[in-house]
């Protein structure tokens, strides 16, 4: 297997050729290290920088995980962090279901190096053969009541071997390096996933969360499927029916009530 990009710097101006014609193809802003690329986007994005605008790493020193305590694995040049400025026309009570549709954009992209073995876990986890590839952070600010921006941040393991994952997370996660024969480049990963979610934030912005809901549910790789939901020292045990229009997880508790689940880490029982 051919590994071309491993290690080398990030080519930033190369990804904004190919991210041309896209609400991604304009500012580019490349950091060798930083703590977490989520908080400089945010920084920026409260400075008034537009929509489109993306932060790009080579090395995340606090890599931010959806829950507290969990970190995102970010040695310097193996992987994709990236986060992007949305700046979406929607209500708060919406704005949940852009890491649904951010979701959706991973996981057709990835697609080209894992046919058919790419599948979603609610909220933000992308899988190969059940095991994370890829985990997406998004955080929100308003003014009154509406959104003033989204930061959409997504890390993608690409060059990660088995023995570089921490141990206690190494059985549960992968990267396209582990997972496939394709040559592959880190450019080659950004220019895909970012003009996957440039075509379905798109699809987003016109048509709503309807279109990204149906496609999120044929990928799901847990609906019907018996689960626990942790939530901060909590669980719920049930069977996954789907999610609802806000992005809510739709539960059957034992007591055979479906009940909606706003966050919590689910895993297959």
């Amino acid at each position: 297997m051919t590994t071309n990009s491993v290690n080398k710097p990030f080519p930033y101006t190369e990804l904004q050729r190919r991210l041309a014609g896209t609400r991604f193809g304009g500012t580019v802003h490349f950091l060798e290290t930083t703590d977490s690329t989520n908080t400089v986007a945010l920084e920026l994005a409260e400075g008034g920088a537009p929509e489109g605008d993306l932060v790009i790493a080579d090395r995340q020193k606090q890599g931010r995980g959806r829950l507290p305590g969990r970190n995102w694995q970010s040695p310097a040049g193996r992987n994709l962090y990236v986060s992007a400025i949305l700046r979406p026309m929607t209500n708060p009570s919406k704005a949940a279901t852009l890491t649904l549709t951010a979701g959706v954009a991973v996981a057709e992209a990835l697609e080209a190096w894992c046919p058919g073995r790419v599948s979603i876990k609610w909220p933000n986890d992308v899988n190969i053969g059940g095991k994370k590839v890829s985990g997406i952070l998004t955080e929100m600010r308003t003014r009154g009541d509406s959104v003033d921006f989204v930061v959409v941040g997504i890390g993608v393991n690409i060059f990660m071997k088995f023995d570089e994952f921490d141990e206690q997370f190494r059985h549960r996660a992968t990267s396209l390096l582990e997972e496939t024969t394709h040559t592959l480049d880190r450019v080659d990963v950004a220019a895909a996933v970012l003009r996957s979610l440039d075509r379905w934030y798109e699809t987003y912005s016109r048509e709503g969360f309807a279109p990204v809901r149906s496609r999120w549910l044929d990928r799901a790789g847990t609906v019907n499927e018996r689960v626990t939901v942790d939530d901060r020292g909590s669980s719920k045990k049930g069977i996954v029916r789907g999610i609802d229009e806000e992005g809510a997880l739709l539960l059957e508790d034992e007591a055979g009530s479906v009940v909606r689940i706003l966050s919590g880490d689910v895993l297959v029982q």
